[in-house]
């Protein structure tokens, strides 16, 4: 039987319509949201769907990935 593991990581970037979306790092979960506090529910409940009762991580990561240019 594989172990459970400790955590997950999402890499989350704003969108350029707006909102956030949020993509795990070795697993197929994808989710988006309006706002920060909803993106965090989305995520949460993404994985509890993802993996089966017991088999989820204790622990989300959030790696918020942002870009900016600044003129010299």
């Amino acid at each position: 039987m594989s172990q459970v593991p400790t955590e997950i990581l999402f890499v989350v970037e704003e969108d350029a319509t707006g909102g956030y979306t949020a993509r795990a790092i070795g697993a197929a979960i994808f989710t988006e949201a309006d706002t920060w506090s909803e993106l965090q529910e989305q995520v949460r409940d993404s994985v509890q769907c993802h993996f089966e009762p017991g088999r989820a991580p204790k622990l989300i990561r959030l790696h918020y990935v942002r870009e900016e240019v600044l003129p010299l």
